[in-house]
């Protein structure tokens, strides 16, 4: 049966080995992620008169630092808390694998709220700049779980099903949910952003469509996702999926709420005197 799908490349899962010191591929696709936002976010910043470069690399420090921490305890707590009950150690051994998403999405959501409470912003306005930012380091990320041929999906007969080389997944074709995942959360998920941000939205609609955008992603890709095999399905749904159904509510809300304006309305728009940031003006002589 296998001979008749797709084979996973054979990728070494470390991309640069430099003497006792090894890269891996997954690694780099979080640089991926954490450069596109600098590049982005940065970008923003200069059209947009709430904003400055600094504040943003400020921000996007962390809020990185926050997602390493947040997706690694949220792993802990919410796939692997046994195993963390027996060896506490566990949770630094990064090398060995183990971020969840939801968690660093908290982590990251408490970054946002300190940072908008020293800068004496609102939550929903930091979290509709950042929103856009972030579906491309989802991608690579996924990209990433490809590469090291893991969190494969449910045994399938579709002709582009895929025979994962790990002894876990068996000889049985299965569906290639990290590049649906790295295409819906990724791509699709940034397109929609972008469009939808191009024109002025009530405060808090970016953020709130983030929500609603990815958790919809998530909870229908769930479906062809193999359930971590330690825990299984809870009941009618797997783990992503649970913890993906308040993000579906929340972001449905978030958006209702902006839309009634709840949370300040519109944006203020540009002034038409604002000088254009990084240009200085010339001094009259």
């Amino acid at each position: 049966m296998s001979q008749q799908h797709l084979q996973f490349p054979a990728w070494d899962p470390i991309a640069i080995s430099l003497g006792p010191v090894a890269v891996h591929w997954y690694g780099l696709m979080y640089l991926v992620g954490a450069a596109f936002a600098y590049w982005w976010g940065n970008k923003q910043a200069d059209r947009d008169p709430n904003w400055s470069r600094e504040a943003w690399q400020d921000l996007l420090f962390w809020g990185f630092l926050a997602l390493i921490i947040g997706g690694r305890l949220g792993y802990i707590f919410f796939y692997n808390f046994e195993r963390f009950l027996g060896d506490p150690l566990y949770i630094f051994r990064f090398s060995e694998g183990g971020m969840s998403f939801h968690g660093g999405l908290i982590g990251v959501l408490v970054a946002l709220l300190i940072f908008a409470r020293r800068t004496n912003r609102s939550l929903m306005s930091v979290g509709d700049f950042v929103a856009p930012l972030v579906p491309v380091g989802l991608g690579a990320g996924r990209f990433g779980n490809f590469i090291n041929g893991e969190l494969w999906g449910r045994v399938t007969d579709v002709p582009w099903g895929m025979v994962f080389p790990a002894q876990a997944a068996g000889d049985l074709p299965r569906h290639p949910s990290q590049l649906y995942q790295a295409f819906a959360e990724g791509l699709l998920l940034f397109l929609v952003l972008y469009w939808f941000s191009r024109k002025p939205r009530p405060i808090g609609a970016i953020g709130g469509l983030f929500l609603l955008g990815y958790g919809i992603a998530r909870f229908v890709i769930e479906y062809f996702r193999e359930p971590d095999a330690h825990l299984g399905l809870l009941g009618l749904f797997s783990m992503g999926q649970w913890l993906s159904l308040p993000m579906v509510i929340a972001g449905a809300a978030v958006m209702w709420l902006a839309y009634q304006g709840k949370f300040g309305g519109m944006p203020a728009p540009a002034s038409a005197t604002t000088v254009k940031k990084n240009k200085p003006q010339k001094k009259s002589r």
